[in-house]
């Protein structure tokens, strides 16, 4: 593996950088005022949309797609970096640039597996940044962590098929913008495990379809939500079939590997910037006679953090090198390893910010009590740490037995 990045990447880089420091950072402060003066936890400030208009005009868009069709065509080891930089200020930089997830993984399926008509209706505006969308799996009633567990029931009926179901954690249904589900039911529960579920692209307004609240996240209401989704007689055409019957959990490995490693490029940026903070304030901030940075502990707390990041980023770019030179499949244990272990490591780091804030860190002054929610939901998401470990344990296993 070569490490150093591509004439490409580091142009890409340099852009985003700037992009980042002339609209990115200073446009924080203005969302955070939009969305207080509008009230509202699910409010579109207006300031998305400008910063939307100006990345697009600079060419920095739809960069983690993998087709030169729809995006710069960049590699997952190119647009590791990128995604990094997009993490430092996770509420505005990937939705700014059409990077945000769900809508990244929901665009991959909708370009592997979409029909044509499901490419114009839905495809092209995501592409565009014209509408969002998002991804029903998880259920409430059931561990979701093992996919084949979902019981929402998909009948065919003659040329339509009928969903009945209830979906939570649906991430991204309350966005204002969003207006289509890719719905992951049982068309056949008495087929093969893993040939059982399906997946529909579905309107999030079809008759039948409820959001029921938006769910919190350590008392955050993300402006996106998570939602509970229920499905009562939700009548779609046969023409809304995303690959097959028996086709969806396919999809979803397929769909799930390059999302994973996307949130844990986003995870280092986060940790990157909760770093700069706590060395920020212990720089600033003087405790019996001296700045708080002089005490070995805290010089213990950023040796620590830089060697653990530095690690996470070398396993997340050896998993985004192997994901482009062997393929996902085979890229499975370290995308379950990297998954695993990006989030617990920037949890570290932002706990240790926290720490060095004292009162502040805990408070919505600063940044890093929502870094904090947001870094341990990635814990569950997209499968939990230890289904996640139990991938790693298997292989390693497999190589003795």
């Amino acid at each position: 593996m070569d490490f150093e990045l591509t004439d490409r990447c580091k142009e890409h880089v340099e852009r985003v950088e700037a992009f980042m420091d002339e609209r990115i950072y200073p446009a924080e402060a203005v969302y955070e005022r939009q969305m207080r003066e509008a009230g509202d936890p699910h409010f579109h400030p207006p300031i998305l949309e400008e910063l939307k208009a100006d990345a697009h005009a600079r060419g920095l868009w739809n960069l983690f797609h993998p087709h030169e069709a729809w995006g710069p065509g960049l590699t997952n080891a190119e647009y590791a970096p990128l995604a990094e930089i997009m993490g430092r200020s996770a509420h505005l930089a990937p939705e700014a640039m059409n990077c945000s997830a769900p809508d990244t993984g929901n665009m991959e399926v909708l370009t592997l597996f979409g029909t044509e008509e499901h490419k114009e209706r839905w495809l092209r505006p995501l592409l565009d940044g014209e509408i969002r969308s998002a991804f029903a799996m998880t259920e409430p009633d059931v561990a979701s962590s093992d996919a084949t567990n979902i019981e929402t029931r998909i009948e065919r009926d003659g040329d339509s098929y009928i969903i009945n179901g209830r979906k939570w954690w649906t991430s991204n249904a309350l966005h204002r913008n969003c207006r289509v589900l890719i719905v992951m039911g049982k068309t056949n529960p008495e087929g093969p495990k893993h040939q059982q579920q399906s997946m529909l692209v579905v309107p999030i307004d079809a008759p039948g379809v409820t959001i029921v609240r938006g769910l919190p996240v350590f008392g955050y209401q993300d402006r996106e939500g998570h939602a509970e989704v229920r499905f009562e007689n939700v009548r779609v055409p046969t023409s809304a079939l995303l690959a097959g019957e028996g086709e969806g959990f396919m999809i979803s490995q397929a769909r799930l590997g390059p999302g994973r490693i996307h949130h844990c490029m986003r995870s280092i940026g986060m940790a990157e910037r909760a770093l700069e903070l706590l060395c920020q304030r212990a720089l600033s901030r003087v405790t019996f006679g001296k700045p708080v940075a002089e005490n070995a502990n805290i010089q213990d707390w950023i040796a620590e953090s830089r060697i653990e990041l530095e690690m996470i980023r070398l396993l997340t770019m050896k998993t985004a090198w192997l994901m482009d030179t062997v393929g996902n499949r085979h890229a499975r244990v370290e995308i379950a390893a990297i998954k695993v272990a990006a989030p617990q490591v920037a949890l570290k780091i932002i706990d240790r910010a926290i720490q060095v804030h004292g009162g502040g860190g805990v408070s919505d002054d600063f940044p890093l009590a929502s870094m904090y929610a947001h870094q341990r939901t990635l814990r569950l998401a997209d499968g939990p740490d230890e289904v996640h470990k139990r991938t790693i344990a298997q292989r390693e296993l497999r190589r003795w037995s």
